[in-house]
């Protein structure tokens, strides 16, 4: 089995069976020595460290407009789920938008320390006179902010 390690499983004492994955942005995210030790044991172990490739980034950012996470997954957060969808892997992550558009992928993920991510679905609401939109942003009407609520 092949899987892919968010930066929550170098934070950990954590083992995974098989083929193990990372991506240069989660080795850029592990700055205390612990992670970095753990990182260290882990590619001593086998960690492969893989960028992901164009078209699976193109993907994840389609999957991340139809699941509403557009706006709250990092660039991190994305070539994860990238690498992922191209080695067709498993993916280790606590991140619920990363789960949440992970569903829409079709890629299957393993909660590190938090519960499954159940499918959220999201309304839009404006802060200042609280019209509902589809979308994000800065509100036509009043100008205040729009912010995401649970529906």
């Amino acid at each position: 089995m092949k899987a892919v390690l968010d930066a929550s499983v170098f934070f950990l004492e954590f083992s995974v069976d098989g083929e193990v994955f990372t991506t240069p942005s989660v080795c850029d995210e592990l700055k205390d020595i612990r992670s970095k030790g753990n990182f260290e044991k882990w590619c001593a172990a086998g960690l492969k460290v893989v960028s992901p490739e164009r078209q699976a980034l193109d993907r994840v950012a389609a999957a991340a407009v139809v699941s509403r996470d557009s706006g709250i997954i990092s660039a991190t957060d994305a070539d994860l789920l990238a690498l992922a969808l191209g080695i067709d892997a498993v993916l280790y992550t606590d991140d619920f938008a990363i789960q949440n558009v992970a569903s829409v992928l079709g890629v299957k993920t393993i909660p590190i320390q938090q519960r499954k991510a159940k499918r959220v679905h999201w309304k839009y609401r404006c802060s200042g006179c609280g019209r509902y939109f589809d979308h994000d942003g800065e509100c036509q009407v009043c100008g205040a902010a729009i912010k995401r609520k649970l529906k």
